[in-house]
Order: C-alpha cells, then sequence, then structure tokens
C-alpha cells in the first residue's frame, strides 16, 4: 500500500508549495489564474498527447472502458437528480458539482495506485481514454452550452475543435493507432511541456486555498458534501455491480476497475471550472475532501477485493 501514500504526498506536497507561494504573495495576486490558462491551453495538451501517444490500444480498449463509462454517467445522474431535487442550482454550477463527482485523477495519483496496489499501471489507460476522449468533451460542451450565448448548430459541431485538450487527446489517439514515430525535434519539448502540466494543475489549485473556507455555512456546503460522498463511495459500489454483473469482468479486472474509481477528484476539474468561471469553490473543497476520504477508500477496497 506504499504506491497509495506515496501517490497523496507527492500531490499533497506540491499543493501545500503553491499554497505557501499564494499566501505568501511572492507570485502576485493573478498568479493562479495564469497558471490555470497556461496549463489549460499549453501543458496539459501536451501531457494527454504524450500519454494517449504511448499508450498501447488493446490496453486502452479493454472491458474496463464501458464500465468507467457507466459509472461516470450513473454517477453524474443521480448528482442532477439529487441537486434537481434538493439544492436547485444554475447549470454550469450543476455541470461542475457533477463532474467533481465523477471525474477521477487518474494520471498523477492512479498511475502510482494502479502499480501498487494493483500490480501495474494498465487500468489507468482505460479510464484516461474514457475521461479525455468521452467524459471531458460532454462536460465542456456543457460548461459552453451553460456559460455562453444560446449556441447555434455550427458553434456545437465546432465545440471539439475549440477546445486545445480534445484537440490534443485526438491527435494522441490517433498517432497511437497509425504508429506514427514523432521525431526528437518535436517530441522532446512536448514531453517537456507535458511534464510541467501536473506542478502548474497542482500549484494552481493551491494558490487558490489561502482564504477559502471549506464547507463554509450559507455557501456550497450541500453541494460539496453531495460530490464528496457519491465520488468516495457510491461511484466505486457502482463500479462494483456494473463490472460484475452487467458486463461480466473477471474479478482481477473488477478490482482494477474499483481502485480506479476510489481515486479523488482530479485537479483538472478545478482548471475547467477556473477557465469557466464557475463552481470553483465546489471543485476546490471537493478535491479536498476526496484526497482525504480517497485513502480509506483505496485501501477499503484493496482489503476487501485484493
Amino acid at each position: 500500500m506504499g504506491g497509495v501514500f506515496a501517490g497523496f504526498a507527492l500531490v499533497g506536497t506540491v499543493i501545500l508549495v503553491g499554497y505557501l507561494a499564494g499566501r505568501s504573495g511572492i507570485a502576485g495576486p493573478h498568479a493562479g489564474p495564469v497558471l490555470s490558462r497556461i496549463a489549460f491551453f499549453i501543458t496539459n495538451p501536451a501531457l494527454l498527447f504524450t500519454i494517449l501517444t504511448t499508450s498501447e490500444l488493446h490496453a486502452i480498449f479493454s472491458a474496463l472502458v464501458p464500465v468507467a463509462f457507466a459509472a461516470a454517467v450513473l454517477t453524474c445522474l443521480i448528482y442532477w437528480g439529487l441537486s434537481a431535487l434538493w439544492f436547485p442550482r444554475k447549470g454550469a454550477e450543476t455541470v461542475v458539482g457533477a463532474m467533481a463527482g465523477s471525474y477521477v485523477n487518474a494520471n498523477h495519483i492512479g498511475i502510482p495506485v494502479a502499480i501498487y496496489a494493483i500490480g501495474n499501471a494498465t487500468p489507468v489507460a482505460p479510464v484516461l481514454l474514457v475521461q479525455l476522449l468521452m467524459l471531458s468533451p460532454l462536460f465542456l460542451l456543457l460548461l459552453d452550452l451553460t456559460t455562453g450565448q444560446k449556441p447555434t448548430l455550427k458553434s456545437l459541431i465546432s465545440q471539439p475543435v475549440r477546445n486545445p485538450m480534445i484537440i490534443a487527446s485526438f491527435l494522441g489517439a490517433v498517432t497511437a493507432w497509425t504508429g506514427l514515430e514523432l521525431p526528437p525535434l518535436i517530441w522532446d519539448p512536448l514531453k517537456v511541456l507535458g511534464g510541467a502540466a501536473v506542478p502548474l494543475v497542482l500549484m494552481a489549485f493551491g494558490m487558490s486555498l489561502p482564504g477559502s473556507k471549506p464547507l463554509q455555512s450559507g455557501g456550497t456546503r450541500t453541494e460539496v458534501l453531495v460530490a464528496t460522498g457519491l465520488k468516495a463511495v457510491v461511484m466505486p459500489a457502482l463500479t462494483y455491480l456494473l463490472a460484475r454483473y452487467a458486463f461480466g469482468v473477471d474479478a482481477g479486472q473488477t478490482f482494477a476497475a474499483v481502485i480506479m474509481s476510489a481515486l479523488p477528484t482530479a485537479q483538472n476539474v478545478f482548471l475547467f471550472s477556473s477557465r469557466y468561471t464557475r463552481g470553483a469553490a465546489v471543485a476546490r473543497d471537493t478535491i479536498l475532501l476526496t484526497s482525504v476520504a480517497a485513502i480509506p477508500a483505496v485501501l477499503l477496497a484493496a482489503l476487501l477485493l485484493g
């Protein structure tokens, strides 16, 4: 279980550095939003492209793909239903809350956790595929629709080609499929830029924490608690039921799928909410709470199913 603690320790340390930088003011008052924009338009697309380009297609398109997609969609629908009945919010805020309850940190936490808890990082690939090529375009489209003007057919069709992360994900999958090898003059800069993605996102998140009051009364407490409960408890349970009884996945792959679904909410949720200036408090607080709750959730899944 050393990988579980190592992954969370790494993330927590970089967030702490961002928090201290924001608290001391050494980077100025606008450093957090600037880092978020750089990550959204430059480093995250580079990272997504390099990850998908080097992934093996048989690992990406495994039996865990429909399980991960169905679990995420069902979790989102549960959040939307609870929101409509219990705490109605504007469309964009609801989208961010649903994403916070269903979008897992499969990259920089998922990889070390998968290696140590499962034995290899192969189960990360299907989750990345679902999130990058299916869920991210859907969430970004919904955010576009709920924060902008009335959409036209042209805007709906062109939405994917206007988002750098969707473009990078698509190009990475195509490159992996064709087996194209990029020359070092192109590949090496992309690797360097992609390597900066995780630190930038984590530091931007840390810089947003000074002065924030998680679960403050009269704020977004209900949304955060619901999203956290769905992410830490409901989504892993749904994943187990879907894998074993709906898709007939074997015990080993079911264990891997549950471990992946028990991971905390990804920092990309905060990145998206910052980019669209909607639901940032819900994203930030849910990431914090699920990062804590994920440790016992992953350990319990490992004990019960491993």
